[in-house]
């Protein structure tokens, strides 16, 4: 698959050619740096490794100082490989949003937004105690029993319970581009990704 590494900027609306107005994630794609060639005789894989996004150099470790270093370029916040990339690409060259045409559908991979500790009516959307009467007290919101006593004596693995609710890697696949705007580095990609505004984002394409 092809790619490339991106920010979330936000959402808006688009007119298509017959006046339907539609959804679109406004997307920064690149510009991406090649930063390593992974092979098949050295790695015992063939990779394109891109990087994305500006990062101080106070902040970035000696190893990845050598790193982007040896690639002529700047510390980057994020990188990552992408495999079969259709094109073969240099050590050093810039990949833009121009790998991509307009119309096609691509597969987008970002962290959802983190929701911190929850109950189990957000996290696995249980009803709760319906009703308020017969003696309930506090317990409009309670998962209820998680287990019987003498037999298992334990609660199971998987059960449904309250936890710590998103910030997980999400994929969505089959999106389609709608425009692409190369003077801005600009995807719009029909509906929503996951992820927060300013959130990073890996955009492939299967060849």
């Amino acid at each position: 698959m092809s790619g490339i590494l991106g920010r979330k900027i936000g959402m808006t609306s688009v007119y298509d050619g017959n006046g339907k107005n539609i959804p679109v994630t406004v997307i920064e794609a690149g510009p991406c740096t090649v930063t390593q060639i992974r092979t098949l005789e050295l790695d015992g894989y063939e990779a394109v490794q891109l990087a994305f996004g500006e990062k101080k150099e106070k902040n970035t470790s000696g190893a990845m100082k050598g790193h982007f270093k040896k690639a002529g370029t700047t510390p980057k916040r994020i990188v990552s490989e992408f495999t079969r990339f259709e094109k073969k690409k240099e050590f050093g060259e810039i990949v833009t949003v121009e790998v991509f045409m307009e119309g096609e559908f691509v597969d987008v991979v970002g962290v959802s937004k983190g929701k911190g500790f929850q109950g189990v009516v957000r996290r696995h959307g249980f009803s709760g105690v319906g009703d308020a009467t017969h003696g309930q007290h506090n317990r409009l919101r309670a998962p209820g029993s998680v287990g019987a006593s003498s037999w298992p004596s334990r609660v199971f693995k998987g059960m449904r319970m309250a936890g710590r609710m998103g910030g997980n890697k999400v994929k969505l696949i089959n999106l389609q581009i709608i425009k692409i705007i190369p003077e801005k580095n600009l995807l719009l990609v029909k509906g929503a990704v996951p992820g927060a505004n300013q959130g990073f984002l890996k955009i492939e394409r299967w060849n």
